[in-house]
């Protein structure tokens, strides 16, 4: 009798499509994306990411509370000054928003979860870029790594268990490990952002941190029609001693993902970034998609491609849904 394969035997119930089930998203999995603003007093919502906030010290300790509770992998920090400068000298300030903030996370949730910090000078220049600038207004690459290196320091003493780096710079990863390392913060880990992309994905994200950015950052993140590179810097970090490497953005890049799963001996992390949450959205807001569904598809698909940790900011509901299930 024709036909004698029937692949959807396995797909008729629920509980056959549970056992057969070859991708899976755990709560460990998830990475949640936190912005602290510093002279807030209560939390901001930004109206580009409806449900994610610019949080206060204390509001973003009882979100931290919440996700671990919850059961997320970790938090990524993100720290957004109320002054900025040519140097973002706010970056490697003890006193400056992020550190603060870091200190204030580590003695709030401990060990219970990972705490990640962004790496980067982004948030904190006037120009908006991810370095310090020439005489020729171009990135100065090898100055900017004199930064990063105090940065990680700063970060790791703070409570960081990870560092991002995310700046795109050469030799980044390798500079920041020699300082830590020089430190005495040799179990501080870090996780590479290795393929990051100049991406039009970006712009809601660049509300949440008010960036001051002028012009882009074709310069130093990578084409978006090149795979080869991005191979090529996720070998490279891996030489220089980065823990984890990330892929970002994640659903356009889902090719990278896969690519980079199958060269690195290290976890694997990508990022859904903040036009992927806000897209979904806006067309979830306007009933042209299944919510809930799309959210975990989307997140199944980036996990299908090769990753091993995905950062995204539905974290804490998805964990909760998962939970629940």
């Amino acid at each position: 009798m024709f036909p004698s394969h029937r692949p959807r035997r396995l797909r008729r119930t629920a509980a056959l499509r549970r056992m057969v089930s070859e991708t899976t998203i755990r709560p460990e999995h998830l990475i949640l994306p936190m912005f602290v603003k510093e002279g807030l007093t209560e939390p901001v919502a930004l109206t580009s990411m409806p449900g994610v906030f610019q949080h206060s010290r204390d509001s973003l300790r009882k979100a931290a509370v919440e996700a671990v509770q919850a059961g997320v992998g970790g938090l990524m920090l993100f720290g957004v000054p109320a002054q900025h400068d040519a140097v973002g000298s706010g970056g490697t300030d003890p006193e400056g928003i992020l550190n603060v903030a870091l200190r204030d996370v580590r003695s709030e949730v401990g060990d219970s979860t990972v705490i990640m910090s962004d790496l980067c000078l982004d948030e904190f220049t006037d120009h908006g870029h991810c370095g310090v600038l020439d005489a020729h207004g171009n990135v100065d690459n090898d100055a900017t790594l004199e930064i990063y290196a105090e940065m990680a320091v700063a970060q790791a003493r703070a409570g960081a268990h990870v560092v991002g780096p995310s700046g795109m710079m050469d030799g980044q990863v390798g500079v920041i490990r020699t300082a830590l390392d020089d430190a005495g913060y040799l179990d501080t880990a870090i996780l590479a952002y290795s393929a990051k992309y100049a991406s039009a994905f970006f712009g809601p994200f660049r509300d949440a941190v008010d960036s001051q950015l002028t012009g882009d950052r074709k310069a130093y993140q990578q084409d978006p029609g090149n795979i080869r590179e991005s191979l090529r810097e996720v070998q490279l970090d891996l030489a220089e001693g980065a823990d984890m490497v990330m892929v970002k953005p994640a659903l356009a890049y889902l090719d990278v993902i896969r690519a980079t799963a199958e060269i690195a001996d290290v976890p694997v992390a990508a990022y859904q970034v903040s036009g992927e949450y806000a897209m979904i959205e806006a067309a979830a807001a306007n009933g042209w998609i299944e919510r809930q569904r799309a959210i975990m598809e989307a997140l199944t698909s980036i996990r299908r491609a090769g990753a091993d940790i995905v950062l995204t900011y539905w974290a804490v509901e998805v964990a909760n849904w998962l939970r629940e299930s």
